[in-house]
């Protein structure tokens, strides 16, 4: 009896990494090929992951992202090739079993009372600011009415956050409701520019070329690399070290915290970019009407205060409380590992864990940090609830050691000292003036002593 020849068809991941461009992009999963050209036009993910991950295997970043139902949706892309030298390493093995493993518990379907809890706090730290305003002639309680608002947008945010890896509620119509609601109309903050941003944050963790969580010149330098004038891929510009980046970097370690403050205005500014933009943004006009009202009822609400400092007062308070938030989002990657370079797709789980710090902390603050001091595991399984990311963390930390691979937790005073130092060694060595940039006499007046 003749034994059956495979009929497959082969090519080699050199051969793949020839088809890495937008007009013709190729994917492998499983070793499997596919053509996902036409395909980034309408990803729900946008293009960005893809463009980042063409011309290589893309496993782990598929089976982290896509639920079961989404593999029956490939056939559809299948080229007829098969990658000739396809290999699952034995932490991929590993990664993927645990996948399948939460998978079959019903870890992904089961949602927790996260999302009710967050719901809940918003409308009560609502109401008592409106209360505040409105119902007293108090200074200290406006002020307190500002804080409000900052923990309002704070929770609003967990929930944007979580609305954008899965759907928090019944349905997708009323998945997209609730981000519109709880982001755009409440916060101000364009849904859509936050799910395009971390999308590709996600995808290339602490890549200094392609993760925009880290691209903040002239203002902040993770990392000295940043030096070199290194190309944002995510922006499609140049990021120049000159004069008045080096002047900015220079003190970047005393100005972390103020700058945290009003970190929400570039966040405003962003949203507006993208929404009036030529960039494809799904439900633009949902977005710009969601945006529009925010900006009716907050302003409607600061012109129940009496005077312009207490309308300052309030503005300010509402930051300095929101600025919590966007410390805690720095903290977990700030003084984590950085790299340059094309992400790659092979080496998913050392990259995510690599590239991510958790804040360690007591259950009953689980609320405050909104599941995401559990940033290595979120950024594993961006999909998983926040309810189970405590449960899950023993297993993450025994995979990590298993693997001899970096896994980080601090405390959160630990975490902010880390920052704080990675922010000061990129800020000492960008006083080094035998690291060039053009000359600008501010800078030198400044340190024309040393």
């Amino acid at each position: 009896m003749i034994a059956d020849v495979d009929q497959r068809r082969y090519i080699s991941s050199e051969e793949l990494e020839k088809h890495n461009s937008p007009s013709d992009l190729w994917i492998s999963i499983q070793g499997k090929v596919y053509n996902a050209t036409e395909w980034v036009k309408d990803h729900p993910g946008g293009e960005i992951p893809l463009l980042n991950l063409a011309g290589q295997d893309a496993t782990d970043a598929f089976v982290a992202f896509h639920p079961a139902s989404a593999w029956k949706h490939l056939d559809q892309f299948f080229v007829g090739y098969y990658l000739s030298d396809y290999r699952v390493s034995d932490v991929s093995k590993d990664y993927r079993r645990l996948v399948a493993e939460f998978t079959k518990l019903g870890m992904y379907e089961d949602k927790g009372h996260g999302v009710l809890l967050s719901l809940s706090l918003i409308s009560v730290f609502f109401a008592i600011a409106i209360y505040f305003i409105i119902g007293t002639s108090s200074v200290w309680l406006h002020l307190i009415a500002g804080g409000m608002m900052g923990l309002l947008w704070i929770q609003s945010g967990f929930i944007g956050h979580d609305s954008g890896h899965y759907n928090i509620m019944i349905s997708p119509g009323f998945n997209r409701l609730a981000q519109i609601l709880c982001g755009n109309c409440l916060t101000g903050i364009s849904i859509g520019w936050w799910v395009r941003t971390h999308n590709a944050h996600h995808i290339a963790v602490n890549n200094l070329q392609f993760d925009p969580d880290l691209q903040h010149m002239p203002v902040f330098a993770v990392s000295s690399k940043f030096f070199q004038s290194l190309t944002s891929v995510f922006y499609d510009r140049t990021m120049p070290f000159d004069s008045i980046s080096r002047l900015f970097v220079s003190y970047q370690h005393l100005s972390y915290y103020p700058v945290m403050i009003f970190a929400r205005l570039n966040l405003y500014a962003q949203s507006v970019f993208l929404v009036l933009s030529n960039k494809k943004v799904p439900g633009r006009w949902q977005e710009i009407v969601g945006m529009i009202i925010f900006w009716i009822w907050y302003s409607y609400l600061i012109s129940f205060l009496p005077n312009l400092g207490e309308k300052l007062l309030f503005v300010i308070a509402s930051f300095a409380v929101t600025a919590v938030q966007h410390v805690q989002f720095t903290l977990n990657h700030f003084s984590a590992s950085v790299y340059v370079g094309n992400p790659k797709g092979n080496d998913w789980f050392e990259k995510q864990t690599m590239g991510t710090i958790d804040i360690s902390c007591s259950p009953w603050m689980d609320w405050f940090h909104g599941g995401l001091q559990f940033q290595v595991e979120h950024h594993l399984f961006p999909r998983l609830p926040r309810n189970h990311l405590r449960r899950i963390s023993p297993l993450v930390k025994e995979l990590c050691k298993k693997h001899k691979l970096q896994y980080s937790s601090f405390s959160f005073w630990e975490a902010n000292l880390r920052t704080l130092r990675t922010l000061k060694v990129a800020a000492l060595q960008a006083r080094d003036l035998s690291c060039p940039a053009p000359k600008n006499l501010l800078w030198e007046a400044l340190n024309i002593h040393g």
